[in-house]
């Protein structure tokens, strides 16, 4: 279902002309790592990135359904930061370790 998301994430992002650079989670969250344009509206893009994320996902994998009372998947908090001058290496690894082994951190 990851794998998945981020397909839907990229093109999302691409329609907004951003670029997913790298996409990680565990079961109740994920995190992204998106290159947008400095006149782009965050706020809207994850509203829409999560109302179709959701709507989609959703529908591909109806066990989803089982486990939600509401047609919803996302909460409606989000976390956004600049990364500024941070090397976008390491802001990938830290994505890319996401889902790792819990009990080592």
């Amino acid at each position: 279902m990851l794998d998945r998301f981020a397909e839907l994430a990229a093109e999302r992002c691409h329609g907004w002309k951003a670029e997913l650079l790298e996409c990680n989670g565990e079961a109740d969250h994920v995190h992204l790592l998106i290159d947008y344009p400095p006149d782009m509206a965050i706020s809207n893009f994850v509203a829409n990135l999560k109302t179709t994320t959701s709507r989609l996902l959703r529908k591909e994998f109806p066990a989803l359904q089982r486990h939600y009372r509401k047609p919803v998947l996302w909460t409606g908090a989000y976390f956004a930061v600049s990364t500024g001058g941070a090397p976008i290496e390491v802001l990938r690894k830290y994505i890319q370790g996401q889902g790792a082994d819990s009990s080592s951190r």
